[in-house]
Order: C-alpha cells, then structure tokens, then sequence
C-alpha cells in the first residue's frame, strides 16, 4: 500500500503534515461543529444515552486485536492485521505487497516502511487516533458532530476543531452487540479513509515489544542518517 494512504489514517493533509498534524486510521474515525462543546444528539437525551452505551462498551474493551481491511480516499484497499491496547496503544501490520507499518505507543504515533527505511512520527494527542484509544470516550466532554442511529449500524462522529482541524472520526457500531464495526477518518480536504475490521479477539495479552517504537532509528531516519 502506498505509504501515502497509510498516512492518511494520521490525516497527512493538514499543517501538521507539514508541522502538528492538526488536521486529520482512522483509517473518516469522523472527529466538528460546535466550538462551544457537544451537539444536539437525534433523539435527544435518548440518542445521547444510546450512544454513550456504546461507547462505554468499547471502552471497556482494554485489548483486541483482529484483521482489517482499509480502503483509501482513492479507492486504494489493503488489509493487514491489527492490535489494540488502551490507552494509548496501537500497531497495524500490512499485508504485503505494503511495507507499512503503523505503531502508537501512547505518546507517538509512527509510520515506517521497511522497504524505504523510512518513519514518519506524529504526537498522538495531535491526531484523531487520541480519541480512538483514549481509556474512556466520554461523549460528554468531547465534541460530537452527530450521532446517527440505523437499524443495523450507530455511528458516532467526533471531533475536535481546536485539536484536530477539520479532521474528524466517526465510530460504527452495531447496536444490538455493541461490537466496532468501523471507523472513518476524514482529513482537512475532506477525503475518507476507512477500516472495516473482523474476526476480532478481545482480552488478549500482547508482548511489550508490540508496541515499541524504536525511536533511535526513527529520529535517525528524520536527520537524514
């Protein structure tokens, strides 16, 4: 997968590709509406219950891991595995042909490429992924751009103009589980990427090595060695 449509689960687009990443896996997680805090849900206190059901419920899940598939902005698809540990944790093998790699230790978050030799690394505070594996998704505190309730799919959209840009996230549950489905990211220019995951395990014990990022060779990559 073209390093560029891995990036994209970061939103590359903004200043921040260039500076913070401001603006945008992900892989849109829809993250903008209200400067002045949350937005009215559909369904009013209802939807706004339902959807912090759900989202608890997520939160409770500490560790999973499962594969994915992504599909970029340009129709690009790829798919890897994926592994997740909260707060703050993450890492996605791509299938090959990709190199890719991306990797949150709960401080940064890091894109490498093995056939390049290449990092890319982010603040994660500074990216959509933040509210993805934060210890709990508090609706009540986060902006909410909309909360909308299909028979077989609630999607949540969150976002954070301060933080994030124009760049958002948006969370797609199944009602009736709870379970993840899906997230989208959608960066400043407004270009989706999404990952649809499956043949999920919860509860799992990882390796600390799994989410090392081994920054001696990221910051040698960044001044050129």
């Amino acid at each position: 997968m073209p390093k560029q449509a891995a990036s994209t689960l970061l939103d590359p687009q903004t200043p921040t590709r260039r500076m913070v990443l401001g603006g945008g896996l992900g892989l849109g997680l829809s993250l903008m509406a209200a400067a002045t805090g949350l937005m009215a849900f559909p369904g009013g206190a209802f939807g706004q219950e339902a959807a912090q059901r759900l989202a608890d419920h997520f939160s409770s899940v500490k560790t999973m891991t499962g594969e994915f598939i992504q599909f970029g902005p340009n129709g690009e698809q790829t798919g890897g595995k994926f592994f997740i540990d909260r707060p703050g944790k993450l890492r996605f093998n791509y299938e090959a042909p990709s190199a890719v790699r991306v990797i949150s230790d709960g401080k940064a978050v890091v894109i490498g490429n093995r056939k390049l030799r290449t990092w890319d690394l982010y603040p994660l505070d500074k990216t959509p992924l933040k509210l993805l594996l934060s210890e709990r998704i508090d609706l009540s505190s986060q902006v909410v751009h909309s909360v909308k309730e299909d028979p077989d799919l609630t999607t949540i959209v969150l976002g954070n103009k301060s933080v994030f840009g124009d760049s958002t996230i948006s969370l797609m549950f199944d009602p009736k589980s709870f379970e993840l489905k899906q997230w989208t990211i959608r960066d400043a220019q407004g270009k989706d990427t999404s990952v649809m995951i499956f043949n999920v395990q919860t509860g799992v014990k990882f390796a600390s090595s799994v989410f090392k990022v081994p920054y001696e060779e990221v910051h040698k990559k960044q001044r050129g060695g």
